[in-house]
């Protein structure tokens, strides 16, 4: 049954096949594609070294946050005028790097893009935990994180209502919102590949839950139009979730009079910057996969070049986001914001601000030459120093404005303490333990959709008599 082709969902989806760029030369039949994604789901040595450095950064985290609940916010180096520091930088970061999955699977699937087939289902997997991170930050953020559901607007006995104009309560409904949207598209698009395990599976308690899971697939015809129908609704109503969740999360900075901050520009410039840091993620996260788990044929050098094509696109767009920064402070004759962009470029937090500069507009330039864009090794080095670039631009946003705002009696400084850099890399295991849970237990890749690409192949080789493996074999 896995292995049957689904004429339906060729017909409907078929845009993708025809792309040549995104052809999989060396994928000779469905059969393949089943074994070699299910052959990812096997446990091996170097899965459980990185799980085990994944849930020690995870508890290093987790320490940190019971001392400060002993010992109060104090501990995490915020001390007047500067009381947002690494939470908020933080939480923006991840709220950020979720973006690319929902770009990948919604928008570049409306339009058609081939090459988002093979990283899809990971970077989709990479959102919601992405996002599941972010919404740790909010409640670590407040003084007694046991209150959280505060934030939450519902009928109570305290006849109580959140207070609506408080950028924590709208960061609730960004990561709300966006959880459960993105789960959602996640699951509706796993229904048939997890029927595919279901139907491999030997194991009876394995095979029953995976048959629950997979709400009763069984590949009909009638099955794969209403699929194509429900994935088309959820890719749609998925697109404005890239706009709107960032822009809610930029307007915590923007409506404020805080010099840096009060911007109109900040909505388009976070959502440029998100979409830029969740690809450089995605490579991180994929150019190892396709090493490890041995998915070249899957994961080829096309995708990768295409990828970083909106890598480079997003990059220039977030350096003009930059020196349109410079250019209306000067242009406004305001004082306040020219010393502060002055300030941060030259004064106290000079070497925050040429990190960003240096790793968010500097090096990705190299993505101009076709041989590095080709290049696992220096994509994959470059999607680390592009992690680095946007926290630090984050940082840049929030630590130079409130220290440095209207009167120099009140300019203070921000020392990261070891607090902050605990919960740092405790968000990083934590994101990294479920991504790790995830590709062990449901398939990295979407097998459903690698195998429109090996369709026309299939079909070439039954209509001149060759086998599928000589089909598969020559592009």
């Amino acid at each position: 049954m896995a292995s049957v082709a689904h004429p339906v969902r060729e017909g409907i989806r078929g845009p993708n096949i025809a792309s040549a760029d995104v052809q999989l030369p060396a994928v000779r039949d469905y059969e393949q594609v089943d074994r070699d994604i299910i052959a990812t789901l096997g446990f091996t040595k170097k899965w459980f070294l990185g799980l085990s450095i994944a849930v020690l950064a995870m508890l290093i985290g987790a320490s940190s946050w019971i001392y400060q609940i002993y010992w109060g916010l104090g501990q995490a180096g915020y001390e007047p005028p500067v009381m947002w520091g690494n939470y908020i930088i933080t939480f923006v970061f991840w709220v950020g790097i979720g973006h690319a999955g929902t770009l990948i699977s919604a928008i570049l699937y409306l339009f058609r893009a081939g090459f988002r087939t093979s990283i899809y289902r990971a970077a989709e997997a990479m959102t919601v935990f992405a996002v599941m991170t972010a919404g740790l930050f909010p409640i670590i953020h407040i003084g007694r994180p046991w209150k959280f559901f505060w934030l939450i607007p519902y009928p109570n006995w305290r006849l109580l209502w959140p207070n609506f104009k408080s950028p924590l309560v709208w960061d609730v409904f960004a990561i709300s919102t966006y959880l459960t949207i993105s789960t959602t598209f996640l699951f509706i698009g796993l229904i048939p590949d997890i029927a595919v395990l279901r139907d491999k599976e030997t194991n009876p308690m394995r095979k029953r839950i995976l048959s629950i899971l997979s709400l009763g697939w069984r590949n009909s015809d009638r099955e794969w139009r209403h699929f194509a129908k429900a994935y088309l609704f959820l890719a749609a109503f998925s697109t404005p979730l890239v706009l709107s969740v960032h822009s809610v999360v930029s307007f915590d900075f923007a409506m404020a009079l805080t010099p840096g901050w009060h911007a109109s520009i900040f909505p388009p410039y976070f959502v440029a910057g998100a979409i830029f840091s969740g690809f450089a993620m995605v490579w991180t996260i994929a150019i190892p996969m396709r090493k490890w788990f041995k998915l070249e044929h899957y994961i080829t050098l096309n995708h990768l070049d295409a990828t970083a094509k909106v890598v480079l696109f997003t990059s220039l767009v977030v350096g003009s986001a930059y020196m349109i920064e410079f250019f209306i402070a000067w242009y406004s004759s305001v004082r306040a914001e020219q010393e502060f962009f002055w300030n941060r470029v030259f004064g106290q937090w000079w070497w925050a601000a040429w990190t960003l500069l240096l790793c968010n507009m500097a090096m990705p330039m190299s993505l101009w030459s076709q041989k590095l864009r080709r290049n696992p090794t220096w994509l994959f080095i470059l999607s680390l120093f592009i992690n680095l670039g946007m926290w630090f631009e984050r940082f840049v946003i929030v630590v130079p404005s409130l220290s440095h705002e209207f009167e120099p009696w009140q300019w203070g400084h921000y020392t990261v303490s070891w607090v902050d850099m605990s919960f740092l890399v405790g968000s990083f295991g934590w994101f990294f333990m479920w991504f790790l849970l995830f590709v062990k237990q449901l398939p990295v890749m979407a097998i459903a959709e690698l195998k429109e690409i090996v369709a026309p192949r299939v079909k070439h080789a039954h209509g001149h008599g060759h086998d599928h493996h000589h089909a598969g074999g020559h592009e």
